[in-house]
């Protein structure tokens, strides 16, 4: 395989993810400062999903069909990363605090917020499909290739969430870089994290860093190999053609499984941050990095990926990165005060992922038809 094309496409899985990872870990304990009720939180959280159910009929179907997966990447990223930017950019009227608003009293900000992270989560979550079918298209061995190339996401969300260790710090309280040795200045600033509504107003930050790099890929998608769309398939609408696949008894258990899944997958991204830093005192702005000890670990696994694959075949490795989801929660549940095992079991995360989810994109590339290769990602 022609190693040019090879890292572009890890470079487009570096960029693809680091979009999602720099806001995710962080929006659960933002939003609450912005004084949205439980209601409007969940509106906002659940437009991802909203987006992942729009794309199954229209932004999937489109590049099945209609046009070329790199020009449509492009696309979602200008205008979706403009959606986050503009998210950076709205943030409380100083004459109006937002967390004192009376119960009855309509919150400016909802209405604005909700809809530029609606109008992201629709042009950006479809990318994730289509980058996946990018790299397949692409790769002449995805069984043992993929692992590697997904691997480039890993390493974005891991290369946006340390800066925030510095990021998120109370630079008043730290010593001046001339003033003390490198060790004193270092340890200044990891016991300094932002706290309260400094802290929060510190995360807003996040959106503008998503927005950048998504406007960034959204240059680079130009140069990714040409993936044009499937003209010559039976079925003119290649959601429906995939929805016919749950016919079959293997696709409907993997469906019903990966439901299941994702929700617990989920879970843990909507639980965590907030866990860590309320629960078991990891400072703010070590929260992210705390996390990304599992991507660490994703690394490791996605490398050796294909060999696990040809040693313990599909359904073996998908319930080890099942199990590794009842470990992590498990430690969670009973062991909330012990630290160490809390930040260590994060390393599990790299299990969950790239046996279970990575594990279930090369499985659907090799055994669903080719000519609705975005839908049945999606």
């Amino acid at each position: 395989m022609n190693n040019s094309i090879r890292n572009k496409l890890f470079v487009m899985m570096i960029l693809e993810i680091a979009i999602w990872g720099a806001w995710l870990p962080l929006i659960f304990g933002y939003l609450p400062s912005l004084g949205f009720t439980n209601s409007q939180q969940s509106w906002i959280l659940n437009a991802f999903p909203i987006g992942a159910i729009a794309a199954m009929f229209f932004s999937n179907q489109f590049v099945d069909r209609k046009f070329a997966a790199e020009k449509f990447m492009a696309f979602s990223h200008l205008i979706g990363g403009a959606a986050m930017i503009g998210l950076f950019l709205l943030k409380p009227d100083a004459a109006i605090d937002a967390t004192k608003l009376e119960a009855d009293t309509p919150n400016p900000l909802f209405l604005p917020f909700f809809g530029l992270m609606l109008v992201h989560c629709l042009l950006y979550v479809p990318t994730l499909s289509i980058a996946n079918s990018i790299a397949f298209t692409h790769l002449k061995d995805a069984k043992k290739d993929f692992g590697i190339v997904r691997m480039g996401g890993t390493v974005g969300w891991i290369l946006v969430a340390w800066p925030f260790v510095f990021i998120l710090v109370d630079w008043a309280k730290v010593p001046a870089f001339s003033s003390v040795s490198l060790k004193d200045w270092f340890e200044a600033i990891f016991s300094n994290g932002l706290k309260g509504t400094a802290l929060q107003e510190g995360v807003r930050s996040t959106f503008l860093v998503s927005g950048i790099i998504s406007i960034v890929l959204a240059l680079f998608s130009l140069t990714l190999p040409h993936t044009p769309p499937k003209k010559n398939a039976g079925e003119s609408q290649a959601w429906l053609e995939a929805f016919k696949l749950l016919g079959k008894p293997f696709v409907l258990v993997l469906f019903s499984v990966t439901f299941i899944d994702a929700v617990v997958h989920n879970l843990y991204f909507v639980w965590t941050g907030g866990f860590l830093e309320q629960r078991v005192h990891i400072p703010g702005n070590w929260v992210m990095p705390t996390m990304t000890i599992g991507q660490v670990a994703e690394l490791l696994t996605m490398g050796v990926l294909g060999t696990v694959l040809a040693k313990l075949g599909w359904r073996t490795t998908m319930i080890i990165g099942i199990l590794g989801h009842a470990a992590r929660f498990g430690v969670y549940a009973f062991f909330p005060d012990n630290q160490n095992m809390i930040i260590a079991v994060q390393l599990l995360h790299g299990v969950c992922y790239a046996f279970f989810f990575a594990t279930l994109y090369i499985f659907i590339d090799e055994y669903l038809p080719q000519d609705i290769r975005t839908s049945a990602q999606g």
